[in-house]
């Protein structure tokens, strides 16, 4: 993240890169401490690569420019405040964004506490025992990672002081439909019970949205 944000800085005299790169870096070993220490299963499967055996070819193919628009639009996000100067934004605004940036990785913390089998792919974890998961944020929407991710991405435009950068959001929230189109095909016809709490809960990414 830092080479990326910095080389499109085009500078390392960037407080909105070291404002984000600083909160990501504390959040980071805070919550992989955390998780070595409840959940080192979970910890294994997020840090796997982003293709595995066992993934859908559907979700390889969506995930990879998922993952191109998480990095470019940072890359682009950076260029705009600091190279570009596209955007003015108050240092205020920019401290707000460093508030919902650690809301949104509280809330995707929350998911992975409540659902050991938040792997990054879309597959079926037999080996670990994978079961339909309907508490906490999943009795709202049924990827509740996904929601955060956008607030997530949101968070970064500010911190990086973009405006133009929150134009990624809605791009993001269409590739996370795609690819959960795909996820819901493999846990429809691969986990028990999915059906049923589809049926239970209905919105999968936005609440009364979608």
């Amino acid at each position: 993240m830092g080479a990326v944000i910095f080389g499109a800085a085009g500078t390392m005299d960037y407080a909105g890169g070291w404002l984000y790169v600083g909160e990501m870096v504390a959040l980071s070993i805070v919550f992989g401490t955390i998780m070595v220490r409840l959940d080192p299963g979970l910890l294994r499967e997020r840090l796997k690569p982003p293709v595995q055996k066992g993934q859908p070819l559907a979700d390889k193919l969506i995930l990879i420019p998922v993952l191109l628009l998480i990095f470019g639009g940072m890359g682009f996000m950076a260029a705009d405040a600091a190279r570009w100067h596209w955007s003015a934004m108050p240092s205020s605004v920019q401290w707000v964004g460093c508030g919902l940036l650690l809301g949104a990785l509280l809330f995707i913390y929350w998911v992975m506490r409540t659902n050991s089998f938040a792997a990054p792919v879309v597959k079926i974890q037999k080996d670990r025992g994978q079961a339909v998961i309907t508490t906490g944020p999943y009795a709202i929407v049924r990827h509740p990672m996904y929601l955060g991710a956008l607030f997530y991405i949101a968070g970064t435009s500010l911190v990086l002081g973009s405006w133009w950068g929150l134009a990624v959001v809605p791009i993001l929230a269409l590739l996370l439909g795609i690819r959960i189109g795909v996820e819901e095909k493999t846990l429809r016809t691969g986990l028990d019970g999915y059906d049923d709490y589809a049926r239970r809960v209905r919105w999968r990414l936005i609440p009364f949205i979608w």
